[in-house]
């Protein structure tokens, strides 16, 4: 019975509302959203499963949301039936290896990027001089694609693949702090989830995973909503 189910708990990351994952063919991100917390809902009556956000990723999901002008009913079911909860930041202990592992891994990263750079103004430098300005004294077309370039891969070698926000820790806190899995599309969140010893799922997976979890238990409907 669904009532002696062993209780599980997820934290959400924003990704996972994001992500086009969770979406049906020309579904809006809307009905998308609806129908995942629909499911949320369903599974927290039926199978006592809770979804948690900390509140620096509530904070930066309603942001997202809103510029995507989304209607008022997306707020009021986030905020029914995703629970917002503070992590420990005191009381939850993360081993030193792992705050060795991330300077160790930012270090590395700042080097790479340094040599993003570097790269850069090599191009640059190679560059005939009169070519470099216009008659307006603007910066032509080459040396704006290299500066371009160069933006993406500093990104690329510093932020892509590692905790970069006070929301990514918030996350991985909370859920070592509830024993939790993480439900991210991120994959700096994923990587951390591995050196935390967290169970983690795709975001683009999660409806699936908790509609299986209500067919698997014989509840009829799944949580969708009507089409």
């Amino acid at each position: 019975m669904p009532g002696e189910l062993p209780r599980q708990q997820f934290v959400l990351d924003t990704s996972l509302f994001i992500t086009e994952g969770i979406r049906r063919d020309e579904e809006s991100l809307e009905d998308a959203v609806l129908r995942l917390l629909d499911l949320v809902a369903t599974a927290r009556l039926e199978l006592n499963i809770s979804c948690y956000v900390p509140p620096t990723v509530h904070d930066e999901l309603t942001t997202m949301l809103r510029d995507r002008d989304v209607s008022p009913e997306v707020f009021e079911r986030l905020d029914t039936w995703v629970v917002r909860k503070s992590p420990d930041r005191y009381g939850v202990t993360i081993p030193a290896d792992i705050v060795y592992e991330f300077i160790d891994e930012m270090s590395d990263r700042v080097d790479r990027g340094l040599r993003v750079s570097e790269q850069a103004l090599r191009e640059v430098e190679q560059l005939d001089p009169d070519e470099l300005a216009g008659g307006d004294g603007e910066y032509m077309t080459e040396a704006d694609r290299i500066l371009s370039d160069m933006r993406d891969e500093y990104r690329r070698a510093l932020r892509r693949g590692v905790l970069d926000s006070r929301e990514d820790f918030d996350l991985l806190v909370l859920a070592r702090e509830l024993d939790a899995g993480v439900v991210t599309e991120d994959r700096g969140i994923i990587s951390w989830a591995d050196e935390f010893g967290l169970r983690y799922v795709r975001g683009g997976r999660f409806p699936t995973l908790l509609a299986e979890y209500l067919r698997a238990t014989g509840v009829d409907g799944y949580g969708d909503r009507d089409e």
